[in-house]
């Protein structure tokens, strides 16, 4: 009678370790599964740039950015890290008070953000032919980037990433 109380009891030990060992397996699996997808945040070295002049709301320059052949990976929807020279006042603020949604790159898909060079309404500013560009966050790694034409430089500011160009306009008011 005993070894009939005992075999029950001895089945749903075995049947909850099976359970455990079933469960974690799962979710090793799916855990590995998620990290070999998961797609990375871009860092500066990963995209190629792209700037060209636009005449809409004043005139400004529109930096289109597409990850390097072979590399996927995500700009946040923040700002680029951009000066035009060396001193602060040249270094670009916001133009946008949130942050928008993030753009994920790879193969021909591209990311834009608007630069204006100059938001004041006078003949003041320094003059430059070159764009110091970094990803946000990795500012060590910048590029310098020639641009289309010479820019006169007061209080620069700059759109967030997007993935709609129409959306990279960096009005300023």
């Amino acid at each position: 009678m005993r070894s009939r109380f005992t075999a029950p009891s001895a089945r749903l030990a075995l049947a909850a370790v099976a359970a455990v060992a079933v469960t974690a397996t799962a979710t090793a699996t799916a855990t590995a599964d998620s990290r070999s997808s998961a797609v990375r945040a871009c860092v500066t070295k990963d995209l190629t740039y792209k700037v060209s002049s636009k005449t809409q709301a004043g005139g400004y320059f529109l930096v289109t950015a597409k990850a390097k052949s072979g590399v996927t990976c995500y700009l946040e929807g923040v700002f680029p890290s951009a000066s035009f020279g060396s001193a602060a006042d040249t270094e670009v603020s916001p133009a946008e008070h949130a942050v928008s949604e993030r753009v994920t790159l790879s193969g021909s898909t591209a990311a834009y953000a608007g630069i204006n060079p100059k938001t004041t309404n006078d003949e003041h500013g320094k003059q430059f032919d070159f764009l110091h560009l970094a990803v946000a966050g990795d500012e060590s790694n910048a590029v310098t980037l020639t641009l289309p034409e010479t820019a006169t430089v007061d209080r620069p500011v700059a759109t967030n990433w997007h993935a709609d160009p129409a959306d990279a306009v960096p009005f300023s008011g």
